[in-house]
Order: C-alpha cells, then sequence, then structure tokens
C-alpha cells in the first residue's frame, strides 16, 4: 500500500475513526468520574549511625555515613512489614489489616542518601497524613529500639528522625483526568485506525484505479458516476444531456475513439463479471453519445437470456436477434432506428433454448461482418463472464470486450476471473469501464481525471451547434421511437 492508500482509507472511513476517538474520551471520562479520587502525602526521614567514644571525628563520620546509606536499603523494605504495620494500625484504631494497609504505604530512597520517603495514599487525605506521620514514628522506633538495639544497656548507635511530616495533601493524585482522556484520545484513534486498515485489506471490492492496476494492465476507459435516479431514467445521455453523468458517457466516448484498433472492425462487446453493473446502460448511453458525433451506430442485445435493451430504448423487441440467426427475418427488416441520428437498434428477440450455440454460430459471424461493413460502431450488450459464456463467445468475431465493473460491488477477483476468461479463448479486452462512482468521499477522488463537470479537451472541439442540434433531435418522445 502506498501513502496516497493510507490517505484516501482514512478520508474513507474518518466518521469510523472518529466515533472511535469519542468511544475512547467517553470511556476515560466515564472511569474517571466512577472512580474515587485517592490523596497522597509523604513523610522524609534522615537516617544516621554515631561512632560511639570517638563519636564526631572525621573517619568516624565518614564510616557511620557509609554505613547509613547500605543499612537504608535494607530498611526500606522494612517499612510495610508486618512489625511496623500492626502496630500502625493498633495505635490508630484503623479497622484494616497489615496487609490491607501495605497495600496504600509505599517507601522508597534516592541514590546515595540516607533518607528515606514514606508515602500513603489514601481516600481520604486527613487519615492519609495520620498513617504517614505515624508509620515514619512506628518505624523508627522499631528499627532504633528492636532490630538495631545492642545488648545491654547500651543505646543503639542508629539514629532515625523526621526532617519532613507528611501534611494534608489538597489535590487528589488520581484519576488523573486529563491524562487519561489524552490516553482515551489516543487509545481510541489508534483502534480506529486499526479497524479501518483492517477493514481496507479484507475488502475485496474495487474501489480505485489502483485496484483495477493490479487486475490487468489494460486501460481504463472511463468512470461513471453514481446515480440514485438510474432506473427511473436510464438513458440519461438522451434525457439530460447536461448532466455530469452524461459528460461522462461522452469522455468514455472520446476515449474509445482513441482505442487502438484499425486493425480490427470497430465493433465491441460490453459485458460485465457479474449481473447489477450497469453494463446495459453502458451500452446504451454509449451508443447514444457516438451518434451525437454524426457516425452511424449499430447497437445489438445480445444478452438472449435477460434482455433489457428494448424496455430502455422503449422500442418494441419481440422479434430481433434470434429471429435473424434463425434465418426467420432479414436483418434489414428488425434494425430499428432510434433518434434523428444514425443510431439503429437490434432487440434480442425471444429467448432461445440455446443463446451460447446461437451467438458461437456462422449465422452470428456473417451479421457481424454485413453490420461492421455499414455502420462505423457495433455494441452487443452480452450476458455477464462469469455466469454464461455468451459474451465470451461473442468477443472471439469482435474487436475486442469492454469490461463494465462498478465500484463498491464488483471484487477484484471477479474481475481477474473475467480478464482471465478473455485471455484464455485469445480475446482483447479493450478497457474497463468504472460504473457507481460515489460523487462524495474518498473513492470520489480515485478517478479525478474523468470530470464529471466538464467535458475533455477533444469533446470542447466539437462543433457547439452541431452538439446542440444533435440533443434537440433526441429529445421527445417521438424521438425516442
Amino acid at each position: 500500500m502506498e501513502l496516497r492508500d493510507y490517505i484516501r482509507i482514512l478520508h474513507k472511513n474518518w466518521m469510523l475513526i472518529v466515533a472511535c476517538v469519542l468511544v475512547g474520551v467517553a470511556v476515560a471520562a466515564t472511569y474517571s468520574i466512577m472512580t474515587a479520587p485517592k490523596y497522597q502525602t509523604t513523610t522524609q526521614l534522615y537516617v544516621s549511625v554515631q561512632g560511639g567514644d570517638s563519636a564526631g571525628s572525621a573517619v568516624d563520620l565518614v564510616q557511620g555515613t557509609s554505613f547509613a546509606r547500605q543499612a537504608v536499603t535494607s530498611y526500606v523494605d522494612v517499612v510495610d512489614t508486618a512489625i511496623v504495620l500492626d502496630r500502625v494500625a493498633e495505635e490508630l484504631k484503623l479497622d484494616m489489616t497489615a496487609g490491607e494497609l501495605a497495600s496504600m504505604v509505599s517507601a522508597e530512597s534516592p541514590q546515595n542518601t540516607v533518607l528515606i520517603n514514606v508515602s500513603v495514599t489514601d481516600t481520604d487525605p486527613e487519615r492519609a497524613a495520620g498513617i504517614a506521620n505515624k508509620v515514619g514514628e512506628v518505624f523508627a522506633d522499631v528499627v532504633v529500639n528492636q532490630l538495631e538495639k545492642p545488648e545491654g544497656d547500651a543505646p543503639s548507635l542508629v539514629k532515625i528522625e523526621t526532617i519532613q511530616p507528611a501534611g494534608t495533601p489538597a489535590d487528589p493524585v488520581s484519576p488523573n483526568v486529563k491524562l487519561n482522556i489524552v490516553l482515551g484520545l489516543l487509545l481510541g484513534l489508534a483502534v480506529g485506525i486499526g479497524i479501518a486498515v483492517l477493514r481496507s485489506v479484507l475488502d475485496t471490492r474495487i474501489h480505485s484505479l489502483h485496484d483495477i492496476e493490479q487486475v490487468t494492465e489494460s486501460p481504463l476507459l472511463g468512470g461513471i458516476a453514481l446515480d440514485p435516479e438510474a432506473k427511473k431514467r436510464p438513458l440519461v445521455v438522451h434525457a439530460d444531456p447536461r448532466n455530469p453523468r452524461a459528460e461522462s458517457f461522452r469522455s468514455l466516448r472520446t476515449n474509445l475513439q482513441f482505442v487502438n484498433v484499425e486493425k480490427g472492425p470497430r465493433s465491441f462487446v460490453i459485458t460485465s463479471s457479474i449481473p447489477g453493473e450497469g453494463k446495459s446502460t453502458t451500452a446504451a448511453n454509449l451508443a447514444i453519445a457516438l451518434a451525437e458525433t454524426g457516425a452511424k451506430v449499430a447497437l445489438i442485445d445480445g444478452d438472449l437470456r435477460l434482455p433489457k435493451l428494448s424496455e430502455y430504448m422503449g422500442i418494441e423487441g419481440a422479434v430481433g436477434l434470434t429471429d435473424v440467426l434463425i434465418g426467420r427475418v432479414e436483418i434489414a427488416d428488425v434494425l430499428q432506428k432510434w433518434g434523428r441520428g444514425h443510431l439503429y437498434v437490434l432487440p434480442s428477440g425471444r429467448v432461445p433454448p440455446n443463446p451460447s450455440e446461437l451467438l458461437g454460430s456462422a449465422a452470428m459471424e456473417k451479421l457481424l461482418e454485413t453490420l461492421t461493413s455499414t455502420f462505423d460502431y457495433v455494441l452487443i450488450d452480452a450476458p455477464p463472464l462469469l455466469l454464461v459464456t455468451d459474451a465470451a463467445v461473442v468477443s472471439k468475431l469482435t474487436g475486442g470486450a469492454i469490461m463494465v465493473a462498478a465500484s463498491g460491488r464488483t471484487k477484484r477477483q471477479e474481475l481477474a476471473n473475467s480478464v482471465r476468461t478473455l485471455e484464455g479463448i485469445g480475446s482483447k479486452l479493450v478497457g474497463v469501464v468504472v460504473t457507481m462512482l460515489p460523487t462524495r468521499g474518498a473513492d470520489s477522488y480515485a478517478y479525478g481525471q474523468y470530470s464529471y463537470g466538464a467535458t475533455s479537451d477533444t469533446e470542447r472541439l466539437l462543433d457547439d451547434d452541431e452538439r446542440v442540434s444533435s440533443r434537440r433531435g433526441h429529445r421527445g418522445k417521438e424521438a425516442a421511437q
């Protein structure tokens, strides 16, 4: 994955990431509110060792200090033992055991010092201060008068004094609301980004040009924006010529005109991997857009299993391609002129029991030879490649296949299987057309080279008067018939 892929993932899943961040902050804030505040206070003790009869000499002072530093490390471990804490609980009349009290008490000694810091954490600030001072007092007595007391009546050489008594803390040390919220925010952000990346990795659908480049080296001929009203007005190039989606079909037309097919006929099979990817509407609108330029176009409904073109084009489809292929009628009798341009439509006719055999027959080959010698473009709407072999069979008789893939619907593996099907029989894949592109969001920028609001430079070279006249000629019910 490249940097642009990560940016697209973040752009596409920003709402999910924001939601995770808000959840993380909410959990942290709830935890901070529900957790009882705890206060901490510290008392500081000083440990010294006296040197007997020659106390006060420089050598004795150095030796005593050195011994004290060594002893302090052991004294720290004595602070939270039962010998100290049992007395503390008894003298303060605390309803706690030494073990419970030990969880509240901690001690540490700064490196290379003879100081001991005794800290107590409690939900009651005054009780915390009382316990800390009492622990320091009892600890000093235990060490001096029990652990380090010489035999007989001689005084202990160890002396422990409180140099900083514990005070009553004013502010709690936990929960740290600001820190908790920051941690919740960072954790929510990490979880949100992780889920977003995981969703993208597991999502095998086509979203970007990069997805198509991973499947095939064939060019991307065009991108068609998603139109929720497509079922109500499938022929957008005719119904709303100035619609941005209509312009995207004209961009497709321009790109198709530059496809290198000089060595073969300008006849194309328009197919897809699975149903519902917009192949029939793409074929119809592309045919209308080609006819706008003055080209002679023949549009054939080669989907002999689930024909749609006659319904979309508003023509009678009871007699058509199947009747021509079995020799019942002549092509001139069923080829219907559509609009005021040079667009002719050949409906599918009756649904036969053997579509693949008819489409791969010698009669079909002869029909295509006749049409390609008469028309500038011959477009054939064929069934999806992964369901039946019809499109693959017909593609061998034409200049190549145009693959339609729906953004957010077609899976990369499905497109790859379709490409392999064409390559396996030696058919040419002219290019890919991506339909149902979102008009908003990260994926809408994946095909930025296809402007939905303007035509290409080649389109601008067309005569404005001719284009306006062509559009007017296609308006109205009479034109559709």
